[in-house]
């Protein structure tokens, strides 16, 4: 039997061929991709640094998380080991854990819940529970993991009724822009594998990686936003563009202001 460290000893084999580029990466292009999760944090700290200052703790902890997802994906996709593949999706169901536990609105508590401190337990106990249970089928895993993308974005349209702001609204649709082009990437990847070998262009999961990443760089700045406007009520939280408002394409940041008003 081999070892679940061993390459190739994971059920899920994406579509790139296997060392086609090299005798230590399995899949070379879907490793080298994950290089978007690095940029991804770093990035999302500096612009957001407003906000680090006034919450420290939360988005640094999900940056780290978001390394994390990096790191284990790349071993992941160089190795397609069973541990590899399981720590890649281990990572991505702690780093939404610790994102829900610190930034769901309390106005979507259970009526049973009380405070942020009992929604942490509750998260906690969720999320070992998922954990333990990822072990009995793996290669379901990213199929629930990606359904869990369907909340959060009923999650931004409850939020966008109450919200006048145009720029929210823009920030969400290109947010979603971003999520379905990288859904549609690991979808065709995953199903329609023998296409895309017929044609020689079986990178549609690298694709994935980096979309998902853009796709992040926007929805992030939207949960701060919106935890601005419910957990720091002296402040009016100001969706802003990296480089410039005038880009055809720029990165969406919080800045805040004193004197919140509700938006």
């Amino acid at each position: 039997m081999p070892s679940v460290f061993s390459y190739l000893s994971s059920e899920i084999d994406w579509c790139e061929g296997n060392f086609k580029r090299s005798a230590v990466i399995a899949e070379y292009y879907n490793t080298i991709s994950n290089v978007s999760f690095f940029i991804l944090s770093p990035a999302l700290l500096y612009l957001n640094r407003q906000y680090c200052k006034q919450r420290t703790f939360p988005l640094y902890f999900v940056c780290a998380l978001l390394v994390c997802v990096g790191i284990f994906s790349s071993y992941f996709h160089m190795t397609l080991s069973y541990v590899g593949q399981l720590l890649d999706e281990l990572s991505i169901l702690w780093a939404l854990a610790a994102a829900y536990s610190f930034w769901y609105p309390k106005v979507y508590f259970p009526r049973c819940i009380k405070s942020r401190k009992h929604f942490f337990w509750l998260s906690g106990v969720i999320t070992v529970v998922s954990t333990f249970l990822s072990f009995m089928k793996p290669a379901l895993n990213a199929y629930v993991l990606n359904c869990i993308a369907f909340h959060l974005l009923y999650l931004t349209r409850k939020e966008l009724k109450k919200c006048n702001d145009k720029r929210v609204h823009r920030t969400a649709k290109i947010m979603i822009m971003w999520w379905v082009l990288a859904i549609t990437s690991w979808i065709s990847d995953r199903w329609l594998c023998g296409l895309w070998q017929m044609i020689n262009f079986p990178y549609f999961h690298s694709f994935w990686h980096v979309l998902i990443a853009m796709s992040l760089l926007y929805c992030c700045p939207l949960v701060i936003y919106f935890d601005v406007t419910y957990e720091m009520p002296s402040f009016k939280p100001k969706l802003e563009y990296w480089p410039s408002d005038s880009w055809p394409v720029a990165v969406p940041y919080v800045e805040l202001e004193q004197s919140h008003k509700q938006c």
